[in-house]
């Protein structure tokens, strides 16, 4: 895995490695990976609502060459743990870059489609294609009260996609004419009505946006429930994914490869990233020293609560320096889902001790993700092991302490990946000024859904043969 066989004319070349695409991975908030790093004299994270922060980070990502700019959203408070919420108590930069990306993360379950896919539009016509939609449903009761639901609705019922309908189906490729003689901007013969009643929503329009460059904005989901497997295996073109471990994460990312070939789209077009959280110096010396100045900061508290909000399983039922179960079928885990045990179980390797102190701990330092201490060499190593074992075609690099993160990425990370051969024949983009399809997949001139995918079967010319 990682390594790839390329035959030309029928004969069968050297392998080559594919090229692994890095994101940043943010969110326009404090403590968004790494709770209380906000006191650290280190970090600018309270300096998010001044635009400059987000001009200067995108720039600084294209110098870098970074994929995309992966924005994090959240939709309610975490009050898990210990019961309360208590304890956890984006266009201006396409504007001053060229070809990075930007992810931006939106609900489905709150936002009507409508509404979802004129601004998505908007959007991709004001990058110029360089849009990602990150797919998420929400995973708190207390966003579905923020806006005055009572509860989420059931876990299934929330993955629903409407909106490629409105983007693919609404206007034929050639319906702007902008016709100065008859003073006809659009044909409307070439424009339909989408029509669409469902359990939570209802659409009867037009879309309200011209096509833009890619249509259907590169489309993310994040989650590996088993309905968020089956819906990403079918619908999305990148997963954002995690785990403790990567023999655990290779085994769900190749069920879902499998998944994604059964219902007959390529599985190898499916992108996996995982978030991966590198703390680098120039010796190891240096590394390690910035660990023990970011440890200074963190909070427990906060980082404990952050991972029961996410997880729904409130870790304060155990002693804080009490191990959890290693056996998922432990009778104290008998009231959580399958999902929730496998998540308490799981340790990182190196770690013989897992208890809610040596789990705030790890957590603290770039959320529930890997992460590694060392100079870009050490780090590299750890990310090969990644890729080799569970199969990983990119990475959403976390922080601690921003943006020092990510120019210590580029200083002492990314030299070290190119030398090795995973950023290409040389860290460009692959279509520079292209569209963020172009870019994921190489392919110039191509920045539409691919055919395997099911949004597809929603294109104009489809649905008016």
């Amino acid at each position: 895995m990682g390594i790839i066989t390329i035959s030309t004319n029928g004969q069968a070349s050297a392998p080559k490695k594919k090229r692994i695409l890095l994101n940043a991975f943010d969110m326009n908030g404090i403590g968004h990976t790494s709770v209380g790093q906000w006191r650290n004299p280190a970090d600018k994270s309270i300096t998010k609502k001044n635009l400059d922060y987000w001009t200067d980070l995108a720039k600084l990502l294209e110098k870098g060459k970074f994929n995309a700019l992966f924005l994090a959203d959240n939709f309610g408070s975490h009050a898990t743990y210990q019961g309360s919420h208590a304890p956890a108590i984006r266009s201006t930069m396409a504007a001053v870059t060229k070809s990075l990306g930007f992810g931006i993360t939106a609900c489905s379950t709150f936002e009507p489609p409508f509404l979802l896919a004129k601004r998505f539009s908007t959007l991709d016509h004001l990058t110029k294609g360089r849009i990602a939609w990150n797919i998420v449903t929400s995973w708190a009761d207390t966003a579905a009260r923020a806006v005055g639901l009572d509860a989420l609705p059931e876990h299934d019922e929330r993955y629903r996609l409407i909106v490629p309908r409105l983007w693919e189906g609404s206007w034929a490729d050639d319906a702007v004419i902008q016709d100065l003689k008859t003073g006809v901007f659009t044909d409307p013969d070439k424009v339909r009505l989408i029509e669409h009643e469902g359990k939570y929503f209802k659409c009867v329009s037009a879309h309200q946006v011209d096509p833009s460059p890619q249509r259907t904005p590169l489309l993310f989901q994040a989650g590996m429930s088993p309905a968020g497997a089956a819906f990403g295996s079918k619908h999305a073109e990148c997963i954002f994914i995690s785990s403790a471990n990567p023999r655990v994460l290779g085994e769900k990312i190749k069920k879902t490869r499998e998944l994604a070939a059964s219902q007959g789209r390529d599985p190898l077009a499916l992108k996996f990233f995982m978030s991966f959280t590198p703390i680098l110096g120039a010796t190891e010396e240096e590394a390690q020293a910035k660990l023990e100045e970011y440890q200074k900061y963190s909070s427990l508290e906060g980082s404990l609560a952050k991972f029961c909000g996410i997880s729904g399983i409130d870790v304060a039922q155990f002693g804080l320096d009490e191990d959890f179960p290693k056996d998922p079928n432990d009778p104290s885990l008998s009231h959580l889902t399958l999902k929730q045990r496998e998540i308490l179980t799981i340790r990182p390797d190196g770690y013989s001790s897992w208890t809610p102190r040596v789990l705030g701990e790890w957590s603290a330092m770039g959320g529930n993700s890997p992460f590694t201490v060392g100079t870009g060499e050490t780090v590299a190593d750890e990310l090969e092991r990644w890729i080799t074992i569970a199969d990983i075609d990119g990475f959403n690099i976390g922080h601690v302490v921003v943006p020092q993160a990510w120019k210590d990425v580029i200083e002492f990370f990314i030299p070290v990946l190119e030398r090795r051969g995973w950023l290409g024949d040389s860290n460009e983009y692959a279509v520079p000024g292209g569209t963020l399809r172009e870019n994921l997949y190489g392919t110039p001139g191509d920045s539409r859904l691919r055919d395997s995918h099911p949004g597809s079967a929603f294109k104009f010319a489809a649905l008016n043969p």
